[in-house]
């Protein structure tokens, strides 16, 4: 019978060709599906690896090297011409095409920049028999120069190039003009030589300081009155009475403000004079430049005439300004020292935009330095003796000077970002026209001769400001929340409530910011008693309320299902908010005087901005919740469900297995899930963008805004000119940006992975 039974079991072909078309074609969608996902994670590993590299691309520029090259060389311009002289002014015009040279008899060369060239000649308007004793300009790259001469008087003139396009050639026209007149000033009555003249014009006034033979200072002052209806400009001249100084003047400066002069003497003292009182100059610093040991050999100013260098026969050159103090009184403060080599410095030629200037010596030695980044960007031997006269094209690409030999030499210069260094990037900075060293990020202003300020910390500094506050709100509420809805309520409400949080990730956070910024900032000011006593009460209001209920009788607690109870802190919560709202103006009058703030900032020394950390914290943090909520649910409610009945089976509580059972099981993906929530809040843009003050500063001041790298990124890039230092700094924000999202990543990575093989075990 068995027998028979067996035979008559039908048999199961599993080759059917049905069968092998179903294998086959899932063969193919496994292969498929292998091969798809294996490209897709390829691919993003692809497209961050490019991002890598092309941020690595615009960021590397700044960091290469400055360099130089000898274009060509060639005799002194004017010899064709049978001009003899030796050179006191050498300069070249925007394009670099055309220069200009003036020897000591007064003859004015033009020529071309590349070949030596004459282009023109002409004569200043000096007496027979008077020579140039000394020469400066009005200010870096002005053209309007000052010639002390031989016989005590000196000549205003200015060098100015017409450039025009006929045929569609542009053609540099150079020329000659006198806007004060082409009279020679007379400094010295006497007829003594003048051996060093400055001058400085602005809208309203002149200032002309020369010094003679004698050391005697001779000063004149022209206040300036323009006709309404001509514009012609009529000068009023009054004369000076300037001090005594003691000792050989060896070269001085006059600040563009009209009011601080600056005296070197060959004891290697720099004396300053206040001018603002023009008929009372004041001494108002001494300092010792070189303590004796040394001669000062040439005084220059920086771009924007804050700054003065000062060389001397050491190959040292330090940089000066006058700095106010507490007591709102100036004095001249040493800021930084440049080391050029040793031999002594013949020459400072500043930079015309750029807080860069240019250091020649007397072994054929050319150095480039910049002042804001305290470094030196090239050194370079280019003559075998003495180089003279050194002068940098307004573009900063070009450099000519004359030799020991009597030759000019053309030097093109490749020196694109010099402002970018380690320190100026991340250390303090002691800038123009401040107190102390700061850091300080300021990219640009509406004058010309601005110093930047390219300080990466501030925008750091704000970066993991904002996200701290965003993660401090966000990071235990949704943690909290996240514990609650997975363990604790009801299956139903659950499939509600987490959609529901979920559903908040999708509000745009634009939405956020502009509701944080125009609505939330102003209520939160006005209502700040308010915002603190929610924060305290809410929480201590929640226990209490936790507390009665679970006192109350089993006959009230058992009409609202297990796992539905959280519903009743809606309208407690709502209750308790508007209570702490509504006794918000009485605990301002009780305790702050009506005014929160204005006690905050009189009587406790706090800044309050409207806009702060803790506006961006709510918003950015109600932003972040959802990310680490969905998170954190998923991996509790992941975790096996017979570790939580073994525990309770043993005897545990349900707060017991979920503390020391639940919580360590799915501890790697919490903290996926706020490793995660901090990478948005780091990167976060709109809502910091309009939340904040959105300025660049360092205060962990709770009430004081910030400005983040994103949001720097985002308000500055559209104004940035392409390829220039602004520009790739942004660009190396954002590579800083992308680095420390790396690094944490990759650490949280590694903390999930012990933590799993860890916890893998219970």
């Amino acid at each position: 019978m068995n027998d028979q039974a067996v035979k008559s079991t039908p048999k199961l072909d599993f080759e059917t060709p049905q069968l092998l078309r179903y294998r086959k074609l899932r063969t193919i969608k496994d292969k498929a599906a292998r091969v798809s996902i294996g490209m897709g994670g390829v691919s993003v590993i692809v497209a961050i690896t490019l991002i890598f590299f092309y941020l690595l691309y615009e960021v590397m520029p700044l960091f290469q090297s400055a360099n130089m090259s000898q274009v060509t060389q060639y005799e002194l311009p004017g010899k064709d011409h049978d001009i003899a002289g030796s050179t006191v002014y050498l300069a070249m015009e925007e394009q670099a095409e055309k220069g200009i040279r003036i020897t000591h008899l007064g003859d004015v060369v033009f020529f071309n920049v590349q070949d030596g060239t004459t282009v023109s000649t002409q004569r200043l308007p000096m007496p027979n028999g008077v020579e140039i004793t000394s020469f400066s300009e009005a200010d870096t790259g002005n053209h309007l120069v000052i010639a002390g001469l031989s016989n005590g008087t000196a000549i205003l003139f200015k060098h100015r190039y017409k450039m025009t396009f006929p045929d569609g050639v542009r053609v540099i026209t150079p020329m000659i003009e006198y806007p004060y007149g082409a009279e020679p000033i007379v400094l010295d009555d006497d007829g003594v030589a003048i051996k060093h003249s400055v001058l400085r014009d602005s809208e309203s006034a002149m200032f002309v300081v020369g010094v003679n033979e004698q050391n005697e200072l001779f000063s004149t002052y022209f206040s300036k009155e323009e006709d309404f209806l001509s514009g012609d400009i009529t000068l009023e001249r009054s004369t000076v009475t300037m001090p005594r100084v003691n000792g050989d003047i060896v070269d001085m400066q006059l600040g563009p403000d009209l009011r601080w002069l600056y005296l070197a003497t060959s004891k290697g003292k720099l004396d300053v004079y206040d001018l603002f009182d023009h008929q009372n100059p004041l001494l108002n610093s001494r300092v010792d430049l070189t303590e004796g040991q040394h001669q000062i050999t040439s005084l220059e100013l920086l771009l924007g005439g804050i700054s003065v260098l000062a060389a001397d026969s050491s190959g040292s050159i330090s940089q000066w300004f006058m700095v106010r103090d507490d007591s709102n009184e100036f004095s001249l403060k040493k800021i930084r020292t440049f080391e050029h080599g040793d031999a002594a410095i013949t020459g400072i030629a500043p930079e015309h935009r750029r807080k860069g200037f240019v250091v020649s010596d007397e072994q054929g030695h050319v150095s480039i330095f910049n002042a804001t980044a305290h470094r030196m960007l090239l050194d370079e031997k280019v003559s075998d003796g003495k180089v003279s006269h050194i002068t940098i094209a307004p573009r900063a690409n070009f450099l000519i000077f004359e030799n020991a030999q009597s030759q000019m030499v053309l030097w093109q210069v490749d020196n694109e970002h010099p402002e970018v260094s380690w320190q100026a990037l991340w250390e303090e900075v002691w800038y123009e026209g401040y107190q102390e060293s700061d850091y300080i990020w300021q990219s640009s202003a509406a004058n010309n001769d601005f110093e930047p300020k390219y300080s990466l910390m501030p925008l750091a500094f704000g970066t993991l400001k904002a996200a701290f506050y965003a993660m401090l709100i966000a990071t235990p509420l949704a943690i909290c929340g996240a514990l609650y809805t997975a363990y604790f309520m009801a299956p139903r409400l659950r499939r509600k409530v987490k959609p529901a949080i979920e559903l908040m990730e999708a509000l745009p956070t634009v939405i956020l910011g502009f509701l944080a910024g125009l609505f939330f900032a102003p209520f939160m000011e006005v209502h700040l008693p308010g915002i603190f006593s929610w924060l305290l009460i809410t929480p201590i209001s929640i226990v209490v309320f936790g507390y009665v209920w679970a006192n109350l009788p089993e006959s009230i607690r058992h009409k609202i299902p297990e796992g539905w109870d959280p519903l009743l802190l809606v309208p407690w919560i709502a209750v308790v908010s508007w209570f702490c709202f509504e006794i918000s103006p009485v605990l301002e009058l009780w305790f702050f005087n009506g005014d929160m703030r204005s006690w905050l900032t009189n009587d406790l020394g706090i800044d309050f901005d409207q806009r702060n950390a803790l506006v961006v914290g709510a918003a950015m943090g109600f932003a972040v919740i959802p990310t680490i909520f969905s998170i954190t649910e998923d991996a509790i409610f992941s975790v096996p469900k017979h570790l939580s009945y073994g525990s309770l089976a043993l005897g545990a509580t349900p707060w017991q297995t979920m503390v020391r059972v639940i919580l360590p099981t799915a501890s790697p993906g919490i903290f996926s899930a706020v490793m995660i929530g901090m990478g948005r809040a780091v990167g976060e843009t709109m809502i910091v963008l309009m939340a904040t003050g959105n300025t660049p500063i360092m205060d962990v001041n709770i009430f004081e805004g910030m400005r983040t790298l994103s949001a720097n990124i985002a308000v500055e890039m559209p104004e940035s000119e392409v390829g220039g230092t602004h520009y790739r700094i942004l660009f190396l924000a954002a590579f800083v940006l992308f680095l420390f999202t790396f690094v944490v990543n990759t650490l949280a990575e590694y903390v999930r992975q012990r933590l799993r093989n860890k916890y893998s075990v219970i």
